[in-house]
C-alpha cells in the first residue's frame, strides 16, 4: 500500500512541471486587461502585465526587460485606440512576431477631441466584448484549452452582467438634476454615455500638482454655474484649497476615481469588478442628496 502511494505521488510530482509548462504565455498591456485575460485564462495562462498597478500606460515608456517579455508571449493583448503609443516601438524591439490581439476589436469609440476615446471599460457592456475578443484569441491559441477559457469566460461574463445592473441600480437613485461631476481626467466618457452621469472638464485646471489660486476661481464659478454637486480633483492636493472650493461652493469633494490602472493587492482597486464598484460607492456617496 505505501509503495503504491508512492509511486502514484511519484507520478504527481512528475507531471506537476509538466502542466506548468503547458500553460500558454501571454502579455498584456497594462493592468486591467491583464486582470481580464487572468479570468479567462486562470490556471491555464501565464500572464504577465507591461504596465503594472497604479501605472500610466499614456506616458509609459518600455525596457528591454518588456522587449523579452513581449519576445517570449504567444500572444500580447492591448487596447488599442491610439492607447498605447508606445507599442510600436515595443513591437519592433521584440521582433515583431508576438501576435497582437486588439481587445477592443467591435467596439464603437466615442471622440476624445479629434481622436478615438480609448477608455472604453469604463462601459461594463463594452468591458464584456474585452472579454470575449480575449476568449476567442486564448481559444484559437491553444485549441485544446478552448473549452475551458469558455467555460471561464461565461463565468466572469455572469459577474460581469450582475456588475452591470449594480451600477444601473446605483445610478437610478441619484436623482437626474444631480448626475454631474467635475474630474480633471477624461477617461470616463463611456461610463457617462452608459450610466446618464455628466463628467465635466473643469476650466483652467493647472497641470502642475498644485492649483493656482485663478485655477481654484475659476473651478469654482463654474461648479456655481452648472450646479455641480461633487468635484474629483486628483491634482489639487493640498486639502485646504479642496477645503475652500467644498465650503465656497457646497459641493462634495469625491475622492478618487481609478481610470486607467488597477491598484496592488492590498489597494482598494485590485480587480477591474472592485475598481468598477470603488467609483461607483465614490460617485454615488458624493453625488446623493
Amino acid at each position: 500500500m505505501i509503495r503504491l502511494w508512492l509511486i502514484v505521488l511519484a507520478m504527481f510530482v512528475a507531471a506537476s512541471p509538466a502542466r506548468a509548462a503547458e500553460r500558454l504565455n501571454v502579455a498584456a498591456s497594462f493592468s486591467i486587461i491583464g486582470d481580464f485575460v487572468r479570468n479567462v485564462g486562470r490556471d491555464r495562462v501565464s500572464v504577465t502585465t507591461l504596465v503594472g498597478p497604479d501605472g500610466d500606460a499614456h506616458v509609459y515608456s518600455p525596457t528591454p526587460a518588456d522587449a523579452k517579455r513581449v519576445a517570449d508571449a504567444k500572444l500580447v493583448f492591448v487596447n488599442g485606440l491610439g492607447f498605447e503609443g508606445w507599442l510600436s516601438r515595443l513591437l519592433k524591439s521584440a521582433g515583431g512576431k508576438t501576435t497582437v490581439v486588439t481587445t477592443t476589436s467591435g467596439i464603437a469609440p466615442l471622440k476624445l477631441g479629434s481622436a478615438a476615446d480609448p477608455h472604453a471599460w469604463q462601459s461594463v457592456a463594452n468591458a464584456k466584448i474585452y472579454v470575449t475578443n480575449i476568449r476567442d484569441a486564448l481559444a484559437a491559441a491553444s485549441p485544446a484549452d478552448a473549452e475551458v477559457f469558455k467555460s471561464n469566460a461565461n463565468a466572469y461574463l455572469a459577474e460581469l452582467d450582475a456588475l452591470d445592473r449594480e451600477v444601473r441600480e446605483a445610478i437610478a437613485k441619484i436623482p437626474e438634476g444631480r448626475r454631474k461631476v467635475i474630474s480633471t481626467h477624461d477617461a470616463f466618457g463611456y461610463f457617462a454615455s452608459a450610466y446618464g452621469v455628466e463628467f465635466i472638464a473643469p476650466l483652467g485646471v493647472s497641470t502642475e500638482s498644485e492649483a493656482s489660486a485663478r485655477d481654484v476661481a475659476k473651478i469654482i464659478t463654474q461648479i456655481r454655474a452648472a450646479k455641480i454637486p461633487a468635484v474629483f480633483l486628483e491634482n489639487i492636493t493640498d486639502p485646504r484649497l479642496m477645503g475652500r472650493i467644498s465650503a465656497e461652493t457646497g459641493a462634495k469633494v469625491g475622492g478618487t476615481l481609478y481610470s486607467d490602472s488597477l491598484t496592488g493587492e492590498k489597494g482598494d482597486s485590485p480587480t477591474y469588478i472592485a475598481m468598477v464598484r470603488h467609483n461607483i460607492k465614490a460617485l454615488t456617496s458624493a453625488l446623493s442628496p
